[in-house]
């Protein structure tokens, strides 16, 4: 019997850095097992201007990657932008965090996906460093998950169905479709890329992948979970910084405006400040937060 002939599988890696010295070697050490079984592979690190020695580290690690310098801090969103730029149109591509780790094998899983026309996005199951879940699926922002978050907390809120945040046990374990996921880890169908364009560079860093997600979505193509493929992800908490959290208070509030009238703004302006005085004494984060929705 003779074996099925199919279509190779292309595919380009687009890791976008600033300041990633730490953390980009066991990103590019992963992609030779996470990739496997890829025919055609493109890595591409497109640097914001990092002042350390991520540009050093992308050129000279065996993987091969192209490397882009964009002679500034341009944004996540202008960073992808770059890089697809330069590949063909219907090429997939997977946009990696530079603190992402893939798990081999989960590359080729989401490209398999991503063959259903009907899929314009597939994410992969995440992982902590301590091989615990991740809630990385979400739902699209609205009064009523802004005023339970604030009012709940994202945890609770999410537990019972009505936060931004999903936590659904049947969808983790099994897949199935969600609105959108975090933008550490996606893959793109090239049709899909060619059904919305480019990512937003108005969003400097947080709400991009809501917005291009969005844009998905309504172009009639679904975003896929699919948690036989994971990655592991380093990422940090964002309270910890107060200028992040400033900034992910202003897109959040800047993305909702977006699609939604005056009065309904406000109210979910409303529902981020009331939360976020809640939780001032946590720490600068939040106290950061309150002032962005105040000021925005």
């Amino acid at each position: 019997m003779r074996e099925a002939i199919r279509d190779p599988l292309s595919l380009a890696v687009v890791i976008v850095t600033y300041n990633s010295a730490e953390v980009l070697p066991g990103l590019l050490d992963s992609l030779p097992a996470g990739c496997a079984g890829i025919d055609e592979l493109d890595v591409i690190v497109v640097d914001n201007d990092s002042r350390d020695q991520s540009v050093e580290i992308a050129r000279n690690h065996p993987v091969g990657a192209r490397v882009i310098e964009t002679g500034r801090n341009a944004g996540y969103a202008a960073g992808i932008n770059a890089a697809t730029a330069t590949i063909g149109k219907h090429c997939d591509v997977l946009v990696l965090n530079p603190d992402i780790r893939l798990m081999p094998g989960s590359a080729r899983i989401l490209c398999e996906q991503l063959s259903d026309l009907a899929v314009g996005i597939a994410v992969p199951q995440i992982l902590t460093e301590e091989g615990e879940l991740t809630l990385s699926l979400r739902r699209e922002p609205s009064i009523t998950t802004a005023w339970s978050d604030a009012l709940l907390g994202s945890k609770i809120a999410a537990r019972i169905g009505t936060g931004e945040i999903v936590d659904d046990p049947a969808l983790y374990e099994k897949g199935g479709d969600t609105d959108w996921a975090t933008g550490a880890i996606l893959a793109i169908a090239a049709r899909a890329r060619l059904a919305v364009g480019d990512w937003d560079e108005s969003f400097f860093l947080y709400s991009e992948e809501v917005d291009y997600l969005e844009r998905i979505r309504r172009s009639g193509m679904s975003i896929c979970y699919v948690p036989e493929a994971k990655a592991v992800h380093f990422g940090g908490e964002y309270h910890a910084n107060p200028f992040l959290s400033a900034l992910m208070t202003s897109n959040r509030i800047r993305y909702f405006r977006r699609h939604h009238g005056p009065i309904s703004t406000a109210l979910f302006r409303l529902s981020i400040v009331v939360g976020e005085t809640m939780r001032m004494a946590l720490g600068p984060g939040h106290r950061a937060a309150l002032r962005a929705a105040l000021t925005l």
